[in-house]
């Protein structure tokens, strides 16, 4: 199970939602490769894919004497599950139900309504 908060602390800061979308266009790199895109030092990275880490947004490897960085979504997909998905069904529901109303021809009763009366 995520930590919602660890995840959300970790989505709230630039820095880290652009390490993660550098991460996003190319998997596995390594801590130079990260810092080269940002400007900040060598340490701020550090600190920001550790924050990334423990908020289980990034999965690293050692290879060699590299360690790669690769972008997990799972938490990302979670968090999108259980707190926007289900205040979207509502809205989806409610535009179904207006185009339904409106694309009826005047007079005539639209299925919601004689289903809602009946």
């Amino acid at each position: 199970m995520i930590d919602e908060d660890l995840v959300f602390k970790a989505l709230a800061d630039t820095s880290r939602r652009f390490l993660l979308d550098l991460l996003h266009k190319r998997d596995g790199q390594t801590l130079s490769e990260l810092e080269w895109e940002l400007e900040m030092t060598r340490f701020g990275v550090m600190k920001h894919l550790k924050l990334l880490e423990e908020a289980g947004l990034v999965i690293t490897r050692k290879e060699g004497r590299e360690k790669l960085h690769f972008l997990n979504a799972v938490p990302i997909r979670q968090i999108h599950d259980r707190w926007i998905d289900k205040y979207r069904q509502h809205q989806v529901s409610a535009l179904v139900e207006l185009k339904k109303k409106l694309e009826t021809p005047k007079g005539e009763k639209s299925w919601i309504k004689a289903k809602k009366t009946a």
